[in-house]
């Protein structure tokens, strides 16, 4: 999958203060809406080995919605304010430019959760699913914790000095701490995402934003089906966080996976844990599971050309190697595609590798 292109559609909205959003779509399907969480680049997230296979799991399964916070990312940098009811609002703004007709799936991930929840209370009727992932109730400022309070405000000064300088050390120390299991080309990947997404300044203006989050009287008056999920070994936000959002939200299901990331890695078994359980969560993993009953509906022909799709192959290189005309290979693919209840190359790819197809 990592050599398929992702296509996404960019577009901009203005937040309710005129702030300048920048948002993507890409996939198809139910919609999920993915709140802004710490430092993304809709465009560089594409190249990342630390976020792209998140964009390509959400984009194969459903109409995926994501944007870039104000101050960071294609974004408008230099912002009036950043708080949690700025964070709701621009929630809503993309929401709404993305004409979202239909109930959605909203991600909440890390202090995306919190907007999330604001959302949801306020427009239960517009949400069919919450998935709160890595999240919180309250930031450091309000959880009662001196020790993790000064912990926090070091790294937060440590991102005023150091940011945006060319000693990676100074990073590293704050995105070391997102995925400790990375390799070194992860860690220099964000480590430059970092340095190219914003300023030190409002690096540090944005995480001291998320220190004064509190939403907590809030989770008993949420009503929609909820989901929460977070790594054991979190290095960011403590399992407790997520423990008490489960437990304040009712019939909240929540779910610990075995992980010291903060951001999963395509390569974990925590990843593969995350997928199933969004999918079931969210009735698509049924759907996934009819699609694979249909692979029995293939002809020996069609499953030869979906081997080659799945191997990343093009109609030419594979009209080749079966020895048909490039003209029979879309053909062919056109049934495939209708068999499989699928819409694109990709879908089709994915679906069979996840599924262990063979030809």
């Amino acid at each position: 999958m990592g050599q398929q292109t992702i296509r996404q559609s960019i577009r901009y909205v203005r937040g309710s203060d005129g702030v300048r959003l920048a948002w993507a779509s890409a996939g198809s399907g139910p919609p999920l809406v993915k709140a802004a969480n710490w430092l993304t680049h809709l465009q560089y997230d594409l190249e990342s080995p630390v976020w792209r296979h998140w964009i390509e799991f959400f984009a194969e399964h459903f109409h995926f919605i994501r944007y870039d916070e104000r101050g960071c990312g294609m974004s408008q940098w230099e912002v009036p304010e950043v708080s949690l009811p700025r964070w709701v609002d621009d929630l809503s703004a993309v929401i709404d430019a993305a004409q979202c007709n239909a109930p959605m799936t909203l991600l909440g991930i890390s202090q995306g959760a919190s907007a999330c929840i604001a959302y949801a209370v306020r427009h239960p009727e517009r949400v069919s699913h919450l998935i709160l992932y890595g999240g919180y109730a309250t930031g450091w400022a309000k959880r009662g914790d001196p020790q993790g309070l000064r912990r926090f405000q070091a790294i937060v000064e440590l991102i005023r000095l150091g940011w945006g300088t060319d000693t990676v050390a100074f990073r590293q120390v704050f995105t070391s701490r997102f995925a400790p299991g990375a390799s070194q080309q992860q860690l220099e990947w964000f480590n430059e995402l970092c340095r190219r997404t914003t300023t030190p300044d409002i690096a540090a203006h944005l995480m001291l934003a998320r220190s004064e989050v509190d939403v907590r009287e809030l989770l008993p008056q949420l009503q929609v089906p909820t989901l929460v999920i977070h790594p054991v070994d979190d290095q960011v936000t403590p399992l407790n966080a997520s423990r008490e959002l489960a437990s304040e939200i009712a019939n909240a299901e929540f779910v610990q996976l075995e992980s010291r990331n903060h951001v999963l890695l395509e390569h974990e078994p925590a990843w593969a844990q995350f997928k199933e359980t969004v999918l079931e969560f969210t009735g698509r993993g049924s759907i996934k599971a009819a699609a694979v009953d249909r692979f029995g509906e293939l002809s020996p022909r069609e499953r030869d050309v979906l081997g080659g799709l799945a191997a990343g192959h093009t109609n030419a290189q594979i009209a080749t190697s079966l020895h048909l005309s490039e003209k029979t290979v879309r053909n062919i693919v056109s049934r495939i595609f209708a068999k499989l209840d699928v819409e694109s190359r990709t879908q089709a790819a994915v679906l069979a590798r996840d599924n262990d197809f063979k030809a």
